[in-house]
């Protein structure tokens, strides 16, 4: 529960992004210092339980000839990916083609350039 309260500096720094009146945001910081611990309970109880990572196992099959062309090359990925959610492991299948794989790796890699930005870092060091 403690993780989710936020200091009172976090909180201005948040709305005052917003662009609210000095005596709006003056009001909202005190509607949050009054409420705040029953806020971050009734969030804590909507947050949704998400799957973790727990391994993941990969295949690379390649066709080389079929009955009807006999030279093609045919290359597909299959990826196992193991998760953990609420004490049970699931397992998902997934298979695709090395360009869509390269295309989701620069999308990943693009998403994790954006969460070192300063706007993403207070986003996320409020949610905690």
């Amino acid at each position: 529960m403690l993780k989710r309260i936020i200091s009172e500096i976090d909180f201005q720094d948040s709305i005052h992004v917003l662009g609210f009146s000095d005596e709006l945001n003056k009001l909202l910081l005190q509607l949050y210092l009054d409420n705040r611990k029953e806020i971050r309970s009734i969030l804590g109880e909507l947050t949704p339980k998400l799957p973790s990572y727990h391994s993941l196992e990969w295949r690379l099959d390649v066709q080389l000839a079929s009955r009807s062309l006999r030279q093609q090359i045919k290359p597909a990925v299959t990826i196992k990916l193991h998760l953990n959610q609420n004490e049970d492991q699931t397992a998902q299948v997934l298979q695709t083609d090395p360009s869509t794989l390269l295309h989701l790796i620069q999308q990943l890699e693009q998403a994790l350039g954006e969460m070192k930005t300063n706007h993403c870092r207070r986003i996320v060091r409020n949610m905690k």
